[in-house]
């Protein structure tokens, strides 16, 4: 979220727990990306606040109750104020049980994997409009193309990431049975508690092949995870590298140290493309 934008933000968090008879004298901030995440206190809860021309907060709110009610591993609204979304300020807000993390490391390898896998069964149970994988792969190739949009992005490598995207997209869609997926299921959306592994961050959603959640989560999780096909997760894995890479070289991405990043991982994706050496059109 812009700094601009923060203040009004977090004003209107507290504003919108307090109406609903929630302490909240305090704000602490968890996590700024597209959106900002808050632990508000002392009523101690969580608060997701995003600008309102997002409009994605009620899909969010809805998905995560039905998967909730299909038993899956989600994070919980907050029990005590209608499980919707407040809008304040020009901001859409919502509420959620707060956990303590309950393992400084995170989870366990077959622990992710189990958890994601009974995700994916809650999942297959659930029918809602989403997007298809394939659409964020076209909106990283159409960042690549645009030399207005990447303009720090070197010709080779704006060819390599081009190229794979391509190569890789296509050859994903081609191959494996698709349902809905998390879609970033990565370590920074499952919380380790009390309760066991919890999913949080549903706006993501999409379908395609599970091995494309999985090339969101640690390596070591893969071979956990019940009937994946390990020579389709090493593609996704390199797919969604290339995605995220291309991702760091917008001139209006506001990842933390992105740019230093972006160079990080064309190197990375480089090694991958050796090691594994999927057939990527030139």
């Amino acid at each position: 979220m812009r700094v601009s934008e923060i203040t009004r933000a977090v004003a209107a968090a507290r504003s919108a727990a307090s109406s609903l008879g929630l302490a909240a004298e305090d704000a602490v901030v968890l996590h700024d990306s597209n959106k900002l995440t808050l632990r508000l206190l002392p009523c101690d809860v969580l608060a997701r606040v995003a600008p309102e021309e997002h409009r994605i907060a009620g899909f969010e709110v809805d998905l995560a109750r039905r998967l909730a009610a299909a038993g899956c591993p989600v994070a919980a609204l907050d029990p005590r104020v209608e499980p919707r979304v407040y809008a304040r300020d020009g901001f859409e807000i919502t509420l959620w049980t707060y956990y303590a993390p309950a393992a400084p490391h995170g989870a366990a390898p077959a622990d992710y994997a189990d958890a994601l896998a009974r995700l994916h069964a809650g999942m297959r149970t659930i029918d809602v409009p989403t997007p298809h994988f394939t659409d964020r792969v076209e909106h990283a190739r159409g960042l690549v193309a645009d030399r207005d949009r990447t303009p720090a992005l070197g010709e080779a490598d704006r060819r390599l990431l081009g190229d794979t995207l391509s190569g890789l997209g296509r050859a994903v869609a081609e191959r494996g049975a698709e349902q809905l997926l998390h879609g970033e299921p990565h370590p920074g959306n499952l919380l380790t508690t009390s309760d066991g592994p919890l999913f949080i961050d549903l706006e993501t959603c999409c379908r395609g092949p599970v091995e494309f959640d999985l090339a969101h989560a640690p390596d070591d999780v893969g071979a956990h995870y019940p009937g994946a096909d390990q020579e389709l997760l090493r593609t996704c894995r390199i797919l969604v590298s290339a995605i995220a890479t291309a991702w760091r070289w917008d001139r209006d991405d506001q990842f933390p140290d992105g740019r230093r990043l972006g160079a990080e991982w064309l190197g990375r994706l480089r090694a991958a493309l050796d090691r594994d050496g999927p057939d990527v059109p030139g």
